[in-house]
């Protein structure tokens, strides 16, 4: 791994958060991540299991987490499963934990080579009731490929159908939501990185670069500062091209006069950041562009207030609607009876605003998080509005990421990455 280690004792205290509610006589197992094939002997950058991570740090693959707080021995409440290592596969593939060295990674006491995991899994499940299965029920999941929890899963069915089964991921989504302080210093290296990209990146546009070049100057800073690059695939996006919302082709030439919609970030242990941003190619925004861009200034700042713990996600985004309403009339996008007449399905100021302002972010970009339940402080946020007008060539979206607190306004992990027009002329010029 490129970061620095990180301390143990978060892994110790997410375990046990997790364990405390747990049902009683119960079992849980996490798998980390596939390698994932490409063709002939290829294969993709190794990602790990966001949730195998979360409990115990570890970041290879083949690896299994086993919680059994009830076990009879203590040794057994908390068992790691890693790939045997020797000296071929340190030749060949580099490092992998050993024993010794994943307890100082996790934690665990108890580490077994992969080889044991169903003998040792049978003894545990001759004392157990119940099994917590670890599915993806995020609110965007769309998974087509099997994943190895998922053949893990299937497997336990039929070795062990008398078994009760119980789900790991509502006791994740509400865990993983609320951050340590030690996982917000994370977040806010993640976001550190992505502004030494960006500042890098405003000293580096003019007239004619392409750009992937931007994209590539983001990926050179990022890696040089120990991230394995961009946290989600960036969004690179000049003239009309900022008006597709996922648009990641990132290969025309940036023409001068447009502006170009950044929205990338890097990550850091595995931790995410999420950063849009929108500048001009010749290095000053015309008095349209700036009017539009103050517009979008303002609503994120406003928006960026109601972050506060009870609030509802629903409701918010009800009031970041009014509030995007009122500057679109402004800019005379809307008028009055577009506002009177308006669907409530679907209102007026989504024909220039279609997305939603904010989501949860940590160790995914769009991280584990109940919507139907209120915000809590140290819950991360994000805050993204967006105009986008293809009638004249351009769109807008700026984003920043915010720490929710106990009281007054959320803490923002971007505050150092220049957002106002005059600074981003005044470096682009400079």
């Amino acid at each position: 791994m490129k970061y620095h280690q990180i301390d143990r004792d978060l892994f110790i205290k997410n375990r046990g958060k997790f364990m405390a509610q747990m049902k009683p006589k119960s079992v849980a197992v996490f798998n980390s991540n596939d390698i994932y094939p490409i063709g002939a002997d290829s294969t993709m950058p190794f990602e790990q299991h966001r949730d195998i991570f979360y409990l115990s740090g570890v970041d290879q693959e083949e690896s299994v987490l086993l919680l059994f707080p009830d076990a009879p021995y203590e040794h057994q409440r908390e068992i790691l499963f890693l790939k045997e290592t020797n000296d071929h596969i340190a030749v060949w593939e580099g490092e992998k934990l050993t024993k010794e060295r994943a307890l100082a990674v996790t934690g665990i006491k108890t580490v077994h080579w992969l080889k044991d995991f169903e003998k040792i899994l049978f003894e545990m499940m001759t004392h157990a009731d119940t099994i917590y299965i670890n599915t993806n029920e995020h609110y965007r999941a769309a998974v087509e490929t099997e994943t190895r929890e998922a053949r893990f899963v299937k497997w336990w069915k039929e070795k062990y159908p008398a078994h009760t089964v119980a789900k790991s991921n509502p006791i994740l989504q509400r865990l993983r939501s609320v951050k340590e302080s030690e996982e917000l210093d994370l977040i806010q290296q993640a976001c550190t990185i992505t502004e030494k990209g960006f500042r890098r990146v405003l000293s580096f546009v003019k007239p004619n670069v392409m750009e992937y070049e931007i994209e590539a100057e983001f990926i050179h800073e990022f890696t040089r500062n120990r991230s394995k690059g961009f946290a989600y695939t960036p969004i690179i996006g000049s003239g009309n091209n900022a008006n597709v919302l996922h648009y990641i082709e990132n290969n025309q030439q940036c023409k001068s006069g447009d502006l170009i919609l950044i929205d990338a970030g890097a990550e850091y242990a595995n931790y995410s950041s999420d950063m849009t941003r929108t500048i001009p190619v010749s290095g000053k925004y015309n008095d349209r562009q700036k009017a539009v861009y103050n517009a979008v200034l303002r609503v994120k700042n406003e928006a960026t207030k109601m972050l506060i713990p009870g609030t509802l996600w629903k409701q918010y985004h009800i009031e970041v609607g009014k509030l995007m309403t009122s500057e679109l009339l402004g800019l005379g996008l809307l008028d009055k009876a577009d506002v009177q007449n308006e669907n409530q399905d679907w209102p007026a100021y989504k024909k220039y605003f279609m997305h939603g302002t904010s989501h949860h972010m940590g160790l995914d970009t769009h991280d584990y998080g109940i919507l139907t339940e209120p915000m809590q402080a140290n819950m991360v946020f994000t805050v993204e509005p967006g105009i986008y007008i293809p009638a004249e060539g351009f769109g807008i979206r700026l984003e920043d990421d915010l720490v929710i607190k106990e009281s007054g306004e959320p803490f923002n992990l971007m505050r150092n990455i220049p957002i106002e027009v005059d600074e981003i002329e005044s470096l682009m010029n400079s």
